[in-house]
Parts: C-alpha cells; sequence; structure tokens
C-alpha cells in the first residue's frame, strides 16, 4: 500500500480523522474509531489496522492485547478526504465488548 493517499486526507483539528472498519467478506460494518497520521502510516506498514485513542491519548494496535486483529485488505477514503473506510479480515471479536462489531 502507498503512503501518497496519505497526503489526501484532511484531519481535523485535533490531527484526526474518522476511520470506519468494515469487514471485507460481507460488508458488516465492525466499528467507527479515529486516526491521526501516524496511526494509518502504522497501519500501511503492518498491514494490521492502528487507531488513536482520543480517552487515552495514544496509538492504539487493534488486537495487540486481545489478539483480535484487524488484517488490511484494503483502504479507500471519501471524496472530500475527510474520512477512510478500511476493509479487513477480523480476527474475533472487533468490539472490547466481545461482540462482532460494535
Amino acid at each position: 500500500m502507498e503512503f501518497d493517499f496519505i497526503k489526501q486526507l484532511k484531519f481535523d483539528e485535533k490531527g484526526l480523522i474518522p476511520v470506519i472498519t468494515q469487514d471485507y467478506e460481507n460488508g458488516q460494518v465492525l466499528m467507527l474509531a479515529y486516526a491521526n497520521r501516524e496511526a494509518l502510516e502504522k497501519t500501511l506498514e503492518q498491514g494490521t489496522v492502528h487507531y488513536y485513542s482520543r480517552s487515552r491519548q495514544e496509538l492504539w494496535h487493534k488486537g495487540e492485547t486481545s489478539g483480535h486483529f484487524q488484517y488490511v485488505k484494503e483502504i479507500r477514503y471519501d471524496c472530500d478526504g475527510d474520512a477512510v473506510l478500511i476493509l479487513v479480515e477480523q480476527k474475533g471479536a472487533a468490539c472490547y465488548t466481545g461482540k462482532r462489531s460494535c
């Protein structure tokens, strides 16, 4: 995956952008979270999704503690560049409650 698309994105005043994560096989929306530039770069580098936790004010590698990783299949962004869609292969639950989606 290429880093060039990140230049097209419009991050908010806090340096964040909403990310919708969707199952690439069935289209189910799994979650909505936020990412900063560093989270998106790590996502591209590692092939698993990273977010930015607004409550903890730190990067969050989805699955790091639970083992429920999200493997990137495709990344898209909308025409305004102010939202990102990541299609993933979800391993285990996407939600911290243990449910498939949040």
